[in-house]
């Protein structure tokens, strides 16, 4: 203060950076700025969003700044510099500035309590709107096309705002000030059919096709057994669990059990499905063979309205109303997110397909979590998540990494961040690929990023291998585990040299063999394998992946009781001749993780056929609620960990199938353990990166990496991203980010 009372006049200019778009956060500038008393502006840019104060009390704005931002923003850095004061006389919301971009789109959010409030609110002009949203929830990155996150650059242009939502959209005291997605009833998007329709064919037992944040959906009352099995039918998928829908927080204890970190996940803004362990008292075709099911909490104003109905007509399913929630697509095609074709292609799955006029640019489809060690883990990330960035160690050369053939997903680099996309899915069918090909040009145009270099896998028959061959003049083909191991690395931001345990179905290993039990040691780009598990026949090749009973019989061979495999397996027609291929010298092999999960459930009886991938292995992990460990039920010789004397064990006539399974997972987890401490104090590396699929498994996923923990070691899981395939292009991308800023270090060098 001046000795006349007055205040020396500041301006400042802050550059704020990180989720800040899209989430009322100018707003919430808007309001603070009016509470110091401050004059200037607020814009939306290419790098976030741009402030400017002017006034006696800038200061302690810049301190406020990140104290009270609204929920779904996350602020990762305030720049603040002097300006020349202009004398300005009032606050005001610019319009957005152009520019390379290097903020971000954030992910959808389910409607808030705010929002809900007024969903059932009579007075409300929003009551009973099945797209009501405001700055803190509702749709962002399905339906924006590029950013800067304005209205313009969204689905939500094709709306003209009527006279209330113009003066919402304009009002600094409104939570929808500058929301962008906002709608009412008069001037908003609308449903094909009725609340009460809907309604009326979940309680009649019908299959019900909506459209939700990220694509359609496939609803039925998941307690009618009848409904059930016939969407099972008209989808085609026959065994693979489907995830249910409750109406809140305290109906979950109905149909499973739930701990208080898996009621906060359910919670959360994103809403993901978590797998919870079953009551078992919904219909029995839901999760067949399997003990846990997934649970989710509604996600957009249309559940919520969808669940209301049925109270309200007194519909009465069952103790309370609980829905089949999954993704309206036939199985092994990706998520149905147009109109017209949501019509055509449900016309012979759902009796009633249920549209809306608000398009969905980007499919995304729900995440799926549980909880392992009081810690969230990813088996799909998706909706509610994608395109929150991962932070890496140091900044990167923009690439693009492109990922598996199986759980699909991609990467681009952008600094010292790796946007991972959401889950594509297979690559196996050609709208697959058109998925994954449109899923990279959004990537890219909404990031503002153009590769320099594609990653992909070592596997040259890939659908993704082909597509960066044919898209990039410099590429770099990482091997599959390796990338298991990289993306792990990468995420925790990991320097120095780590051992990578990688327990995994399947992948193309440095030899051309099929890789999938892996013991590497890794230091910066390079691994070098240093042990696996050992080589077992794949009678039929592939066809043994989805066959567990032909690894059984490989066990069975490889323990000098080939003879009996007729007997064991005779309802499956070709077991008379698998031994015959098993005497071949020359017949395919593998290392797969997987395969021995497939060959104990076999031999246990358990699964003989797998209609999904991990069925076999779901079903034993299902059956082991205690785990014991057969002391001498593995060896380890050079490198190579056999389970040998397990398998032993295992076809004993004394022991029945939960007491194999609890062995099984017990010895196994045991074994890695043993494994990982060898080649620790052979190597001096304490680090121990623990991936593949196979850490889906509950019980490695928690006994591993605690064992290892009390051995002394480091342990480190994947926590942002999922441990099978879906993590894969991050591993990709580090690795070959690292090979580029590796290469420029020699040029410069050699200069």
């Amino acid at each position: 203060m001046s000795a006349a009372g007055t205040c020396d006049r500041t301006r400042l200019r802050v550059r704020v950076s990180g989720a800040v778009q899209g989430v009322g956060f100018r707003p919430y500038v808007y309001g603070l700025a009016t509470r110091y008393g401050l004059a200037g502006f607020v814009i939306n840019g290419p790098e976030g969003v741009i402030i400017e104060v002017e006034g006696c009390r800038a200061s302690e704005f810049v301190a406020t700044l990140p104290l009270e931002a609204p929920p779904l923003a996350r602020i990762d850095h305030i720049c603040v510099r002097e300006t020349v004061a202009l004398a300005a006389k009032d606050f005001s919301i610019g319009t957005s500035e152009g520019g390379r971009l290097s903020t971000q789109i954030i992910a959808d959010a389910a409607v808030c309590p705010q929002c809900l409030g007024e969903l059932f609110d009579p007075e409300d002009r929003h009551y009973l709107y099945p797209f009501i949203s405001c700055c803190h929830c509702g749709p962002r990155y399905t339906i924006a096309e590029r950013l800067p996150y304005d209205r313009a650059n969204t689905v939500m242009s094709a709306f003209s705002l009527c006279a209330a939502c113009a003066a919402d959209y304009a009002d600094p005291a409104s939570r929808r000030f500058h929301a962008e997605a906002i709608a009412c009833p008069t001037c908003g998007p609308r449903l094909s059919h009725g609340i009460s329709a809907i309604v009326a064919a979940i309680a009649g037992g019908q299959i019900v096709a909506i459209k939700g944040l990220g694509g359609y959906q496939l609803l039925c009352d998941a307690r009618n057994q009848d409904a059930v099995q016939r969407l099972r039918r008209r989808k085609r998928r026959l065994h693979k669990p489907f995830a249910v829908l409750v109406a809140s927080k305290e109906r979950v204890s109905e149909v499973a059990e739930a701990n208080a970190s898996e009621l906060a996940l359910l919670e959360s803004v994103a809403r993901p499905i978590v797998l919870l362990p079953s009551r078992n008292n919904l219909a029995p075709a839901i999760a067949p063979g399997l003990s846990r099911v997934g649970v989710m909490l509604p996600v957009v104003p249309l559940h919520h309205l969808i669940f209301h109905g049925l109270r309200a007509t007194g519909a009465r399913v069952g103790s309370g109303p609980v829905i089949v929630a999954t993704s309206a697509n036939l199985c092994g095609e990706p998520l149905l997110i147009d109109n017209a074709q949501a019509l055509r292609h449900l016309k012979g799955i759902a009796d009633l397909v249920v549209t809306h006029d608000r398009d969905i640019l980007t499919r995304a489809d729900d995440s799926v979590v549980s909880v392992v060690a009081g810690r969230p883990q990813f088996i799909r990330r998706a909706r509610g998540y994608v395109p929150e960035p991962i932070r890496l160690a140091r900044s990167v050369p923009p690439v693009l990494a492109v990922g598996g053939a199986l759980k699909s997903t991609v990467t681009i680099t952008r600094d010292n961040q790796a946007f991972v996309s959401q889950h594509i899915g297979d690559l196996n069918t050609a709208e697959g690929i058109r998925a994954f090909e449109k899923t990279i040009r959004h990537l890219t145009s909404s990031l503002d990023v153009e590769p320099i270099l594609i990653a992909h896998d070592l596997h040259p028959d890939m659908a993704s291998t082909r597509f960066a061959e044919e898209n990039a003049r410099a590429l770099v083909a990482v091997q599959h585990h390796h990338a298991h191991a990289a993306a792990v690395i990468a995420e925790h931001g990991h320097e120095g040299p780590a051992i990578a345990l990688v327990l995994d179905g399947h992948g193309f290993g440095a030899d051309g063999g099929n890789w999938g039990g892996e013991l590497l040691l890794c230091e910066g780009t390079r691994s070098r394998r240093i042990g696996h598990l050992a080589p077992l026949q794949m009678p039929g090749g592939d066809r043994a992946a989805r066959e567990p009973w032909r690894m059984a019989s490989a066990v069975l061979h490889g323990l000098g009781r080939g003879n009996e495999i007729g007997q064991r397996f005779a309802a499956q027609r070709q077991a008379g001749c698998v031994s015959a291929l098993l005497d071949q010298p020359d017949g395919p092999t593998t290392t797969s993780a997987g395969r021995l999960f497939d060959a104990a459930a076999a031999l246990l009886g358990i699964a003989n056929l797998q209609s999904y991938e991990g069925e076999a292995a779901m079903k034993l992990e299902a059956l082991a609620r205690r785990t014991a460990v057969l002391e001498t039920g593995w060896t380890i010789d050079g490198g190579v960990l056999s389970l040998r004397p397990l398998f032993s064990r295992l076809i004993a006539d004394d022991i029945d199938a939960p007491g194999g399974a609890g062995l099984f997972h017990g010895t196994f987890a045991a074994a890695c353990v043993d494994w990982v401490m060898r080649s620790a104090r052979t190597t001096g590396v304490n680090t121990v990166v623990l991936s593949g699929g196979c850490f889906l498994n509950a019980v490695l996923a928690h006994e591993i990496p605690r064992a290892c923990s009390a051995a002394g070691l480091t342990p480190l899981v994947p926590r942002r991203l999922p441990p099978n395939d879906g993590g894969l292009s991050l591993g990709q991308a580090w690795i070959a980010a690292l090979q580029i800023v590796q290469q420029s270090g020699a040029r410069a060098g050699s200069a």
